[in-house]
């Protein structure tokens, strides 16, 4: 035990495990964040390889940038699923990385300020009666798109039900439920990836897998990275602006998971290296996975799990899942392979994850006592669900810009929140 009542770590923040150690403890870390990772890119028609290569790169880049203070593991963020799947639909894949980058943006100009004044200012602005039920239209409004992949599949291009496609993905989100409920230890840690290959496993019995592209890929294959002025001249497109708003909810989530970091690690992150150097890394760090055709990157509460559970602290063995993930996003062969899990099985583990998302903008409301009773917080909660989840979008056609419905609600509970008069009960 230390001085404080916590429990010493096995590896502390800077210290090195020996080799074949530090290859294990690298590949289970790297396993915990590898569902969630990739799940992302297969919901939003991206390269897996991509994502794992802009993962690793990410989380390398955070820990320089940190200078090796922070354990910290980047993986895609769910915030910007919806606003990728809108512009790449609507325009295009180049439009939607656009817009990561300057959502990363955003990240710079908020550490700048934390930088100067504090960031006292950022939690004014973005209160838990604000930020909460943005999680829950983050959650709530990846629903249909979950039960569409565990429900439908296409046949001659046009969807249709599936009761097979049903069964497996009933199963696939059962293994899943059972992993968070009764495993303990790390298991408990990685239900999605448990889930997705067991439920791989049943896909493969229902035979409904595909293993084509696996036997034809190459062993060794350079991921189809999206370069601008390489693989594309870009555009301005105002459409992009689209994904700004959705900086604010990630980065109100990267200070919780700040906070909740140095309470595990008893290390004061906030004040060293300082939120504004972490904040800055993971907005580099977005900043390069746009620039590659990687979804936009984010710190995740699976790896706090983690290290809670393992007490492995040192930055090392996160840089070795990076290294991990970044040479595994090279091989074909693996590539292929995460592309051949069938979309029940994805749609099954989804159902899950995006009502714990949605579940967790509950929890903020509870944990931070947000009194509902209370006119205002009752307002502008509402506003930001029902515009979020009923689809509202701002449409200017003259100048081909289209603000999506969770940024709008997400600007909406902003703005009422700055200009709604306060409200003693």
């Amino acid at each position: 035990m230390t001085n404080n009542g916590r429990l010493k770590p096995i590896l502390d923040v800077n210290e090195k495990p020996k080799l074949a150690l530090w290859i294990t403890l690298s590949l289970q870390h790297l396993f915990a964040m590898f569902g969630a990772t990739v799940l992302v890119p297969i919901l939003t028609g991206l390269p897996a390889s991509v994502a794992l290569a802009t993962s690793g790169i990410g989380t390398l880049t955070y820990i320089i940038i940190t200078r090796g203070k922070i354990p910290a593991y980047l993986g895609s963020s769910f915030a910007f699923i919806t606003p990728i799947i809108v512009l790449s639909t609507s325009h295009n894949v180049q439009t939607a990385m656009l817009g990561a980058f300057l959502a990363s943006l955003v990240y710079g100009f908020v550490a700048l300020f934390i930088a100067k004044f504090g960031v006292n200012w950022l939690l004014k602005l973005l209160p838990p009666v604000v930020v909460g039920p943005i999680i829950v239209v983050i959650g709530l409004g990846l629903s249909p798109t979950a039960v569409d992949m565990a429900m439908n599949k296409t046949v001659n291009g046009v969807k249709e039900y599936s009761l097979e496609n049903f069964l497996v993905a009933l199963s696939t989100l059962a293994v899943t439920i059972i992993c968070c409920v009764a495993f303990k230890g790390f298991a408990k840690q990685i239900p999605v990836l448990l889930g997705i290959v067991f439920g791989y496993i049943i896909a493969c019995i229902a035979g409904i897998v595909d293993f084509t592209p696996v036997i034809e890929a190459a062993w060794f294959k350079v991921p189809e990275f999206i370069i601008p002025f390489v693989t594309y001249k870009p555009e301005w497109n105002v459409a992009a602006l689209a994904m700004v708003p959705i900086a604010i909810v990630t980065i109100n989530e990267h200070i919780g998971h700040q906070m909740v970091l140095s309470e595990v690690v008893g290390k004061n992150f906030i004040k060293d290296p300082g939120l504004h150097r972490s904040i800055l890394a993971d907005g580099i760090a977005m900043m390069f996975a746009s620039l590659l055709g990687g979804p936009p990157s984010t710190t995740y509460g699976e790896n706090i799990g983690v290290l809670a559970i393992t007490r492995i602290f040192s930055v090392f063995v996160l840089a070795g899942a990076a290294v991990f993930a970044l040479a595994l996003s090279f091989i074909g062969k693996f590539s292929a392979l995460i592309s051949t899990i069938p979309n029940p099985v994805m749609g099954g583990v989804s159902i899950l994850l995006f009502g714990i998302i949605a579940s967790s903008g509950l929890r903020m409301l509870v944990d931070e006592k947000v009194d509902l009773s209370i006119n205002r917080n009752l307002v502008i909660s509402s506003v930001i669900i029902v515009l979020g989840v009923g689809g509202a979008m701002l449409k200017f056609e003259s100048i081909n810009f289209e603000l999506p419905a969770m940024a709008l609600a997400a600007i909406s509970g902003v703005l009422l929140n700055a200009f709604l008069p306060k409200e003693v009960k």
